[in-house]
């Protein structure tokens, strides 16, 4: 899935458990600090897992009163990060016509849906929020960034759990492409810190119960690992052809190069545990981007701290690229950022274009014994500086129903 057209990124959004924009969250990042924290006095006395990397920026702090009332949390953060990542664009003066959006999410406005059914059984039909069906369906955030810009070339919303963050960006390539659209703000975000998906996940036994140590939770790579850390923020980027871009002398941060997307048929919630479909979708976005294995440098992983994933995904990397994995850095910033399901590709989009244009891949925390099944050059305890040059990245985003998505990047 590579493009014909060429397109570049132009500006970048985040808000994350280590900041509330991009340059904070990377300065975190490359410091080596994690965004997870205690869950607090008011969350229930019986769970097992009491931790959690919520937003460092409450959007209380940054949306206004009026549209937080209307919003859905998710579609909140979705919203901080597409705005920050226009404005870095430069709002790029655009027919709306020519103007798209996709934002994904894995999950959406569930928090909206718990509220309104509490005011429901307690105070009846009549009180349920005329903004209900808006919070809570899935491309609300969507919906909203498309008002913001003033998007009418398209707005969509994959859902494909855990990857749908990526799977929005190579979507969002594919209307440039297509010739549907010249500029697409693209990305997606997640913010369900809740008791009921809290619940969900932990009877699943998919979460880390390292509560006495929070920050050490999130520990991809090390055998000592025990479940991911549920996470909540965005990411966006603005994508645009090369030629819009040129034409307004925009800032280029990166190149989009291609995209792998297929899916294992094996299991709802496990990956095939010999990588085979992450293998196919990884060989797809090199396939696309018209790179050799011997090109790649950095490789951003979906690496979630869970025994089957992590492996999977190293077997993965290894079938593709053979001995030519030993030349790339491989870096699993959920150590720090802990998961944040739909909204994870975006974000972890936005570190792998920040990788490129700063030369520098942020550290893995937390790999005190690393695991030996692991054969990947892990970046660990300072971060690592890439070579001059023209360099090719990945990012990896793999979720529950079997669906892998590989985004391939190239510096500008």
């Amino acid at each position: 899935m590579g493009t014909s057209r060429s397109v570049v990124i132009t500006g970048l959004g985040l808000t994350t458990p280590l900041g509330g924009d991009v340059a904070t969250t990377w300065a975190s990042l490359l410091a080596g600090r994690s965004g997870v924290r205690d869950l607090g006095a008011d969350w229930p006395e019986d769970f097992p897992v009491r931790i959690a990397a919520g937003v460092a920026v409450d959007p209380a702090e940054v949306i206004a009163g009026h549209e937080g009332r209307r919003l859905d949390r998710y579609e909140q953060v979705c919203l901080i990060a597409a705005r920050q990542a226009w404005s870095d664009a430069g709002q790029p003066d655009v027919d709306g016509f020519r103007l798209g959006v996709v934002m994904a999410t894995g999950i959406g406005g569930v928090d909206a849906l718990l509220k309104q059914y509490e005011v429901l059984k307690e105070r009846g039909w009549s009180r349920v929020s005329p903004n209900t069906v808006p919070m809570i369906m899935p491309n609300g955030a969507a919906g909203w960034v498309g008002l913001e810009v003033g998007a009418q070339a398209g707005v969509h919303t994959p859902v494909s759990a855990c990857a749908s963050g990526a799977e929005a960006i190579a979507l969002g390539a594919r209307m440039i492409d297509d010739g549907r659209a010249d500029v697409v703000v693209a990305g997606g975000g997640e913010a369900c810190i809740l008791p009921l998906t809290i619940a969900a996940f932990a009877t699943m036994r998919a979460l880390s119960t390292r509560n006495a140590e929070p920050e050490r939770a999130s520990r991809p790579y090390d055998k000592g690992r025990d479940g991911f850390v549920m996470g909540e923020g965005a990411g966006a980027v603005v994508l645009e052809s090369e030629e819009h871009a040129r034409a307004r002398g925009a800032t280029i941060y990166g190149r989009y190069a291609g995209a792998g997307m297929t899916s294992d048929g094996h299991h709802i919630a496990q990956p095939h545990p010999e990588g085979l479909g992450a293998t196919r979708a990884i060989a797809a976005a090199l396939a696309a981007a018209d790179a050799a294995p011997g090109e790649l440098v950095h490789v951003n992983a979906h690496a979630t701290s869970t025994p089957q994933g992590d492996i999977a995904e190293s077997v993965a990397l290894r079938e593709v690229l053979g001995d030519a994995v030993d030349g790339v850095a491989v870096t699993a910033t959920k150590s720090m950022t802990g998961h944040l399901l739909g909204g994870a590709g975006a974000v972890e989009s936005v570190f792998t274009v920040l990788s490129l244009h700063h030369r520098l891949v942020p550290p893995t925390i937390n790999v005190d014994d690393p695991d030996d099944e692991i054969a990947l050059d892990v970046v660990c305890g300072e971060p690592r500086p890439l070579p001059a040059g023209d360099l090719l990245a990945l990012n990896n985003s793999f979720g529950f129903g079997g669906h892998n998505v590989a985004l391939a990047f190239r510096s500008a």
